[in-house]
């Protein structure tokens, strides 16, 4: 398994978290070729959200691929990789994994996940979720995708949404062994 990971956005709510995954693979794990891939709605929604633009996000990337070049090496299943998260995971993005739907570099590195058998983690956001989007999710999570929304946690007790996104984030470096400074349960002694 080769040592790159990509990491995808879609136009959900939840820019934030992609920001800070990217910051924490830049500044811990610099042996992990990052690759991005960025949908139009989550541009809008970096600057939306974070004040930030696409080039603000480059110096923390080995590569940002543009979301309309089919043919880059992310969409092959011969370039290997760890895997896939998709932070934030549209609805619009789980239904195009889902159905297999794959006219964007987002989607096609995506379907490659699944068919290759590699990790595709998709943080979900949407609320509340409609029967479409439990079906979609369920299926993907049958597929083997794994579906990680970004719960509140309180037994950490956080002091700042800051503090709520970066114990996301250490969920979602969790899923390819990248989490050596997450919090962890020691039950309640």
């Amino acid at each position: 398994m080769a040592d790159r990971l990509i990491i995808g956005m879609s136009g959900a709510s939840g820019a934030p978290l992609a920001v800070e995954l990217l910051e924490q693979l830049h500044a811990r794990c610099p042996q992990i070729e990052t690759h991005l891939v960025v949908s139009r709605g989550a541009e809008l929604t970096l600057e939306q959200e974070t004040g930030l633009h696409l080039d603000d996000l480059r110096p923390l990337v080995h590569s940002l691929h543009d979301n309309g070049e089919i043919g880059a090496c992310i969409a092959s299943g011969s370039f290997r990789t760890m895997g896939m998260i998709v932070v934030p995971c549209s609805m619009k993005t789980a239904a195009g994994i889902c159905s297999g739907y794959s006219d964007n570099l987002l989607l096609r590195a995506a379907d490659v996940c699944m068919k290759e058998r590699r990790k595709l983690v998709l943080v979900a956001r949407e609320s509340p979720l409609s029967t479409i989007h439990l079906r979609n999710l369920c299926e993907l999570s049958q597929m083997g995708a794994v579906i990680l929304p970004p719960m509140l946690t309180y037994y950490d007790h956080p002091a700042s949404l800051a503090d709520c996104t970066r114990h996301t984030v250490s969920r979602i470096l969790a899923q390819f062994g990248l989490d050596e400074d997450s919090y962890e349960w020691d039950g309640m002694g």
